[in-house]
């Protein structure tokens, strides 16, 4: 499946491969269409870096820039100059992709992501993930604030802490008396 990267971005422009790769894991975003149904498609879908990262390494799709391919480290590169601690937080998404999760940008819920379980449209997000260097300090306040947060919006905030090969994560419970 081709792909396009336009400056930040990486988009599949043909409408059968877009439809395909929506319903295939709910990748990316169609342009245009603010809550999507697979059947519903008929415009050219929009991955962040990340996503289409993943997809290449995965042999999904096949990313070209003027007609050229981009190999896979190109778009490592360019995803390191886009994501702030990017090595970490792409092993947290490839670790939730991986065992079958959903995962989207969380930039909505100030948070790196948001993780379904079946998809977007069909349930919502259940958690929020932020992700940590283990050398990270969390503070007691931020703590607090992400509990609060993920409580006013009903989901399970994840701290991820991504070493040696492998994803810990800490989920914060927030219980009412």
């Amino acid at each position: 499946m081709k792909a396009e990267l336009v400056e930040n971005r990486i988009i599949v422009w043909g409408i059968p491969d877009a439809r395909q790769l929506f319903g295939s894991g709910y990748y990316g975003k169609p342009v245009g269409i603010p809550k999507p149904k697979v059947d519903e498609i008929d415009a050219p879908l929009v991955l962040d870096m990340m996503e289409g990262l993943y997809l290449s390494r995965a042999g999904k799709i096949t990313v070209y820039r003027s007609k050229k391919r981009v190999p896979d480290e190109e778009l490592a590169e360019k995803c390191r100059s886009e994501y702030h601690n990017f090595e970490k937080k792409y092993a947290v998404y490839c670790d939730f992709r991986d065992k079958g999760y959903i995962v989207s940008p969380g930039i909505k819920f100030g948070c790196d992501f948001a993780v379904y379980e079946r998809g977007p449209g069909i349930d919502h997000a259940p958690y929020l993930v932020q992700v940590y260097d283990g050398k990270d300090v969390i503070s007691s306040t931020g703590v607090v604030r992400a509990g609060r947060l993920a409580m006013s919006v009903k989901k399970q905030f994840i701290l991820a802490v991504p070493r040696a090969g492998r994803v810990d994560l800490l989920a914060l419970d927030w219980w009412r008396a």
